[in-house]
C-alpha cells in the first residue's frame, strides 16, 4: 500500500511538471500583436522603408511570435498632436510621430528645430540620439525610445506667388510643423499657420494657406506638389531652412511585458544604429520628392548663399528666445544648443 502511496504521488508530481512545461512552452509560444499607429498612409516613403521593414523584422527574428498591426494614416483614431499622449497611456503600442506636433511639450529636444542647424538627416538622426540620452529622456515618462532622428532638408513650396527675397514673405499664410518653424516663419515675414502634414492638402486646396513648409520628401505621399508651382530652397553651403524630429516610440510598460527573448528582439532593433539608419533613408529620399515636382514642370528656386545669409540673421534672436525660454525652466540653454551644435558638427565630419 505504502509503494502504491508512493507511486500514485510520484506520477502526480510528474503530471504536475509537465502541466506546467506545457503552460510555459504555450506563454512563450503566445504570439504578441504590437499596435502600430502612425499618420502616413502605406503608400509613403516612411510606411513603406522603415515602419514595414521594421515590423518584418521583428517579426522574423522572433519566430513569427511578435508581429505588428499596422494602423496607417490614423485609421486608429485621434488626431497627430494625440499619437505621443496615446502612447504614454497605452493606448496604442508602438508609433513614429513628430515631438514637435505638441507645441511646448517637449521644449529640451526643441533644439533640432531651430532654423538653420542641419542639412543632413542621417548627422541630425545620430547627434539627437544622444542628445536625447543626455538630456531629454525625462521628457518621455511612460515611453521607450527606440529612435529619434530629423527628417531632410526643409524648404517652402507655395502655390501661386514664388519666394525669392524676405520681401515675398510679405502678406503671405504659410504652414509650419512646429513652434520653432512658426517662430522662423514669423522671423522672416511670412503669418506661420501650424499644423500637421495632414491637414495641409485641404488647408492649400482651400486657400486657408498659401504655401507650406516641408521637405522634398512628403510631398508625392500626400500628392502636394500637385497643389503648388513654386519651391524655395536654400544655399546648399548653409544648413538647410529647417528641420523636424521625429521619435520611434514604444509603450514602456507594454515592453516592460514582455518576455526576456522579446524584449532582446525590440533593442536589437532599436537605438542608435537605428536612428542614423532611418536618418540616412530620409536623405535619399529627398531626389524622388523633388522629381515628382520637377516632372510636373514646377518652378524650383536656389537661393543665393547672399540671400540664404539674409534669412539666417533674420531668424538669429530665435536662438536667444530658445535659449532664454529653457534657462527658465532651470535648464542651460546655451550649453544645451552648443550640444547639440557639436554633436551634429561630430557626424558630419
Amino acid at each position: 500500500m505504502k509503494r502504491d502511496r508512493r507511486g500514485r504521488n510520484t506520477m502526480r508530481r510528474l503530471l504536475a511538471a509537465i502541466g506546467l512545461a506545457v503552460a510555459g512552452t504555450a506563454a512563450c509560444a503566445e504570439e504578441v500583436m504590437l499596435r502600430f499607429h502612425h499618420i502616413w498612409p502605406p503608400q509613403a516613403m516612411a510606411s513603406v522603408r522603415v515602419i514595414t521593414p521594421w515590423c518584418d523584422r521583428i517579426a522574423a527574428e522572433s519566430g513569427g511570435r511578435m508581429k505588428c498591426q499596422l494602423l496607417p494614416a490614423m485609421t486608429g483614431g485621434g488626431t497627430p498632436q494625440q499619437l505621443v499622449e496615446r502612447i504614454k497611456d497605452g493606448v496604442d503600442d508602438l508609433t513614429i510621430t513628430l515631438p514637435g506636433y505638441t507645441a511646448g511639450r517637449f521644449p529640451t529636444m526643441e533644439v533640432f528645430e531651430l532654423p538653420f542647424m542641419t542639412n543632413s538627416a542621417e548627422a541630425g538622426a545620430a547627434a539627437s540620439w544622444d542628445y536625447l540620452q543626455k538630456h531629454a529622456l525625462k521628457e518621455f515618462p511612460g515611453t521607450k525610445i527606440l529612435a529619434t532622428w530629423v527628417h531632410d532638408e526643409g524648404y517652402l513650396h507655395t502655390a501661386t506667388k514664388a519666394v525669392r527675397t524676405l520681401d515675398d514673405f510679405r502678406g503671405m499664410k504659410l504652414r509650419a510643423p512646429t513652434r520653432q518653424t512658426n517662430r522662423l516663419l514669423a522671423r522672416l515675414g511670412a503669418t506661420p499657420v501650424g499644423m500637421p502634414v495632414t491637414g495641409v492638402a485641404e488647408a492649400v486646396s482651400k486657400g486657408t494657406i498659401d504655401g507650406f513648409a516641408l521637405p522634398w520628401e512628403v510631398l508625392p505621399a500626400f500628392k502636394l506638389h500637385e497643389l503648388v508651382k513654386f519651391h524655395t530652397q536654400t544655399d546648399p553651403t548653409r544648413p538647410a531652412l529647417y528641420t523636424a524630429g521625429f521619435i520611434f516610440a514604444m509603450n514602456q510598460a507594454r515592453y516592460d511585458s514582455l518576455p526576456a527573448d522579446l524584449k532582446k528582439v525590440i533593442d536589437a532593433n532599436s537605438g542608435a544604429a537605428l536612428s542614423r539608419q532611418i536618418g540616412r533613408i530620409w536623405d535619399e529620399s529627398q531626389p524622388a520628392g523633388r522629381k515628382a515636382a520637377v516632372d510636373r514642370g514646377n518652378t524650383v528656386i536656389t537661393l543665393s548663399a547672399a540671400e540664404t545669409d539674409v534669412w539666417i540673421k533674420a531668424s538669429a534672436p530665435i536662438y536667444d528666445e530658445w535659449v532664454a525660454a529653457m534657462d527658465k525652466r532651470g535648464q542651460n540653454g546655451r550649453q544645451l544648443l552648443q550640444d547639440a551644435r557639436d554633436l551634429l558638427a561630430k557626424y558630419r565630419k
